[in-house]
């Protein structure tokens, strides 16, 4: 792995954990396994590293979710389902800590930096816009209403799983999930 990788890697890990401002380059360096000049050959400054991480977590989320999104042995509702599924598990087996990274940056810098506000917004509507695209392919397979706006669902939804994370991290259980789970699966987006 090359030392921006590293660098992205290791800075992705702790900045998920103490967020942005409370990641220091020394700490990020001595994790990467990096000298100062290794940080300064691949990026500007610590805000332009941060433009860099959301791109890297931005990648990172939709990799995993594509692991869900073409699993063929599933319907594209189950396939759906799973992707917040596993995303509950892994955030419980982390002990609630961490969580969304996109959402964690939005709520850390996102009234407080416009670039990264900017990157931020793109990074989330990406998100949406998959999100969006696999409603769609449900809602063609008949597994959804055709009445649902695949745009605004995967908005609200989104929206909604971003709160259920903040609740998590906070009552350090999955309730909020469960109930997540119920309403989106078993009636926002329940053909009966």
């Amino acid at each position: 792995m090359d030392a921006k990788s590293r660098i992205l890697k290791s800075g992705a890990r702790i900045v998920n954990q103490k967020g942005f401002n409370g990641t220091g380059l020394a700490e990020l360096l001595e994790a990467a396994g990096v000298p100062k000049g290794s940080f300064y050959f691949y990026f500007k400054s610590k805000e332009d590293f941060g433009l860099h991480l959301i791109d890297y977590f931005s990648r990172h989320l939709r990799k995993n979710a594509d692991v869900f999104y073409q699993d063929r042995d599933l319907p594209y509702l189950e396939r759906i389902r799973r992707v917040f599924k596993w995303q509950a598990e892994s955030f419980s087996k982390a002990d609630f800590k961490g969580g969304c990274p996109i959402g964690n940056l939005s709520q850390e810098m996102g009234d407080r930096n416009p670039r990264f506000r900017q990157k931020l917004n793109k990074a989330m509507s990406t998100l949406k816009k998959d999100l969006a695209a696999q409603l769609k392919r449900a809602q063609e397979a008949g597994e959804i209403p055709s009445s649902i706006d695949a745009r605004e669902a995967a908005d609200f939804i989104f929206n909604s799983w971003e709160g259920t994370l903040m609740q998590m991290k906070v009552s350090k259980n999955t309730v909020a999930y469960e109930v997540f789970d119920r309403m989106v699966f078993g009636r926002i987006l329940n053909p009966c």
